[in-house]
């Protein structure tokens, strides 16, 4: 049951600004409105006023319908728990970052005010270690591209740094952040290890470089070359030219050595799945443990081509990855609030320019390096200009 927020004093008006997802199809579905009504806490939920919100490559996939999984290109929803959660209209935009404007029942008054960041998940329950029906706030709820967002408040977690800006947390989002992380658990990635990173320059890519330095492995990036001294920065060991896939294997000798690649972070999919798995298995001997490939992502292509004789003769271990556990989300708070990850913020556009954004998103020759962060219109002055970039409307 709905209940009200909690009179508190705050000041949460009736209706909002917000960009509406209106169906599936090109940027023509998202529509900008300022009088879509604010959402109220329930119970265990608080209403966050929206600062920030960074964008991911889901976004486009959802609003596009590029989430089937046969091999026939049909547009259909994210339907992992069962019938397609995504209904229209709907409001987008997974990493939020804001303050706690109300609280619902149950919830401390004191949170008001509170900065935080959610983690995305939408949970089909309260297992720590396991999240097999995934969903996520932007797509089975409204989430962050407007100006208030209601979200469960154990999943909002405070975040007090006062040097780290609200359009930087955002950057560190879970949805990049979490994935990541559970790419790297879901392969048993331990310390010394090298590790490829494909799509190395984006959001995934450049959280999943920082986490295996976290966790003591040696990141080996794929990357085009244009965007290399970027992401060399970032804390990439070496980064390899993905615009010369035929010399991929010598480039993964010279880089390693001469030893084979422990483990691949897939983002690519496609034509490169096989190749990925040839820099681990061309010196079997070599190897101390198995070869094991996670995949989240399949941006060269859905579908793939390939000999199972060369994954099981070489026993390698493939996974694919949506998202991550609870338990993971909040040792990637614990770590944000060590600083031991380092926002990687390429820049920031209005709320109200959001379909701008999308195809500055889309644009390949774009250096685009990090996160792209949408920010309210009300908040541009303080969260969003700072980072503008040069031709940010």
């Amino acid at each position: 049951m709905v209940t009200e927020a909690v009179d508190t004093g705050a000041r949460v008006p009736a209706a909002m600004a917000a960009m509406q997802l209106t169906g599936h199809g090109g940027l023509e579905q998202l529509v900008y409105r300022d009088d879509v009504p604010v959402p109220v806490a329930s119970a265990g939920e608080v209403v966050v006023e929206v600062t920030a919100t960074a964008k991911n490559n889901t976004d486009r996939k959802a609003r596009e319908g590029l989430y089937a999984t046969g091999r026939r290109a049909t547009t259909t929803s994210f339907a992992v728990a069962g019938d397609p959660t995504l209904v229209f209209p709907r409001i987008q935009g997974a990493d939020i970052v804001g303050r706690i404007a109300a609280v619902g029942s149950g919830v401390d008054p004191a949170r008001i005010g509170e900065r935080g960041l959610l983690d995305f998940n939408i949970y089909a329950d309260d297992r720590r270690d396991i999240n097999l029906m995934p969903d996520y706030y932007g797509h089975g709820a409204d989430g962050g591209f407007a100006e208030y967002v209601a979200v469960p408040a154990d999943q909002f977690h405070g975040i007090d740094d006062a040097q780290l800006t609200d359009a930087e947390l955002a950057s560190l989002g879970m949805c990049s952040y979490q994935t990541a992380y559970h790419m790297l658990t879901a392969a048993d990635v331990a310390a010394g290890e090298y590790v490829l990173v494909t799509g190395a320059s984006g959001g995934v890519g450049t959280a999943l470089i920082q986490l295996c330095r976290v966790l003591g492995a040696v990141p080996i990036a794929l990357s085009m070359p244009e965007k290399a001294a970027r992401v060399h920065q970032v804390g990439a060991e070496v980064v390899l030219d993905r615009s010369q896939p035929e010399s991929l294997l010598d480039q993964v000798r010279e880089a390693t050595g001469g030893a084979p690649i422990d483990a691949v972070m897939d983002l690519l999919g496609g034509t490169v799945t096989e190749s990925l798995i040839a820099t681990m298995t061309f010196d079997m001997r070599a190897r101390a443990t198995y070869p094991r490939l996670s995949i989240a992502g399949a941006s060269a292509g859905r579908a793939t081509e390939l000999p199972w004789a060369l994954v099981y003769l070489y026993q390698v271990r493939i996974v694919g990855v949506s998202h991550g556990t609870r338990a993971e989300a909040e040792q990637l708070i614990e770590w944000i609030r060590m600083r031991r990850l380092a926002p990687i913020l390429h820049g920031t556009f209005r709320l109200s320019a959001l379909r701008e954004a999308e195809q500055y998103f889309a644009d390949q020759s774009r250096q685009t390096v990090g996160k792209i962060v949408i920010v309210p219109d009300r908040h541009w002055a303080t969260h969003g200009a700072p980072y503008a970039l040069a031709d940010t409307p």
